[in-house]
């Protein structure tokens, strides 16, 4: 078996799964201005350690965040266990900078892992293979490090093999410390123009001693999947050890799936937030999308072949936004009735339709359906292909049947959609029994 049908097999849940749940959280959320408010600010070590000192999640109840992922029909989740900026949801024994330090004195890794566990929900785990609170993580003339540009770290010499030692073993502790996880999320991967000619000039691949790592992350976690941003080519026709098992595009939908080079599928997954910011943020009502733009949006990946991985940042005091749950409830409402067209589908053979887009389950051609029309509703090139069609909501029998003005599309076929027009104005589903 070759690495592309060891991939497929090994990403079989993934696939069927479609849907998860990324949560960005950490001491970010206290000055509320985004995950990346260290690197955008310039803010010293000293300046953040203010918000260390002050952390303390005192409404944090994780089993509470499951339940609104069950309850959206989210099958998997993925919380930040460390970000950019070092500090650990988890109690590493290889730092300081972790939440059993501070004033919440609690692993809120664990304690996630064993709220999504109860409810069914995979696990996954994100990790930051950058560090801005790492004394050996590249300071001055880094991309993105806080002190990049500060004169007095211009000479500092760093012990990367301490590092790369540093951030191994605290994936072995997470891969060891709680149970079966099934997703490792890693971010990210960079070629850095400034450090051009030295040894960081390339932050990727074997940079991170990515096969080292992989090696290990799969003896202690045979069956665990791991996204692909630790760098290499997952479109290869036999992709590199640490290329990953899916491709991770953010906040840009695909225009046609992900493919490798002999154009079959790549196991892929469209990760993006619910509002402008990944990390807690005072975000506006009107910074959210709407539940009809994230219903679309899942519909379109599953349609692609793809997942898509959708963001909640909790606040400091550890509850998830209103407007996030306000969302993810309606979302989930649909998904009661729908999900049938959501989980285990995929790619049809059939063409993007004008009113809307196509899934498909083996036999089982669901219809999402965003814009009416004007007359009867056709079916390009279906015409004695389909044994029956029902409204998947409910499971109401829509009759095949060509209306008078169907003369001139002998090749298409025509559902009757009767007095009640669209069901559902968001994505009113069919479901189509193929003959």
């Amino acid at each position: 078996m070759g690495r592309y049908e060891e991939r497929q097999k090994h990403t079989e849940w993934f696939r069927q799964a479609r849907f998860g749940m990324f949560i960005h959280w950490g001491l970010y959320a206290i000055p509320a201005r985004g995950e990346w408010v260290r690197s955008h600010e310039k803010i010293s070590v000293e300046d953040y350690q203010q918000y260390f000192e002050e952390f303390n999640p005192v409404r944090y109840n994780p089993r509470e965040w499951a339940k609104l992922a069950k309850e959206a029909g989210m099958k998997y989740a993925v919380l930040t266990t460390k970000h950019h900026d070092g500090f650990c949801l988890f109690d590493s024994a290889y730092t300081d900078y972790k939440s059993t330090n501070t004033k919440c004195g609690r692993d809120l890794v664990k304690e996630y892992v064993e709220a999504f566990r109860a409810e069914g929900i995979k696990i996954g785990f994100y990790y930051s293979l950058i560090d801005w609170h790492h004394p050996d993580f590249p300071h001055y003339g880094d991309r993105q490090h806080p002190m990049r540009d500060n004169e007095a770290y211009k000479d500092v010499q760093h012990n990367w093999d301490n590092y790369i030692t540093y951030f191994h073993n605290q994936v072995k502790e997470l891969l060891t410390n709680y149970g079966k996880i099934d997703i490792m999320w890693f971010d990210f991967s960079y070629d850095n123009e400034r450090l051009k000619g030295t040894q960081f000039e390339h932050m990727s691949g074997e940079t991170w001693h990515s096969r080292e790592l992989i090696e290990m992350m799969r003896q202690l976690q045979p069956d665990i999947i791991i996204d692909n941003r630790l760098g290499g080519d997952a479109r290869k026709e036999e992709p590199d050890l640490h290329s990953g098992d899916f491709v991770s595009p953010e906040c840009m939908m695909p225009a046609e799936g992900e493919t490798d080079v002999l154009g079959r599928d790549v196991p892929w997954e469209l990760c993006l937030t619910l509002n402008e910011n990944w990390g807690y943020a005072k975000n506006k009502p009107w910074d959210y999308k709407t539940t009809e733009n994230v219903i679309h949006m899942l519909v379109e990946c599953v349609s692609k072949g793809g997942n898509m991985l959708i963001n909640v940042g909790p606040n400091a005091k550890g509850d998830i936004p209103r407007d996030s749950i306000r969302i993810l409830k309606e979302v989930g409402e649909w998904m009661r009735v729908n999900s049938d067209s959501i989980y285990g589908c995929g790619k049809s053979s059939l063409p993007k339709p004008e009113w809307g887009r196509y899934t498909q389950n083996g036999k089982m051609l669901y219809a999402h359906i965003y814009d009416r029309r004007v007359g009867g509703f056709r079916l390009e090139g279906l015409e004695g292909k389909l044994k029956k069609a029902r409204l998947l909501e409910d499971g109401s029998e829509l009759p095949l049947s060509r209306p008078w003005n169907g003369e001139n599309y002998p090749d298409d076929a025509y559902v009757d959609l009767g007095v009640a027009g669209l069901y559902d104005e968001r994505d009113t589903v069919l479901e189509l029994e193929l003959i």
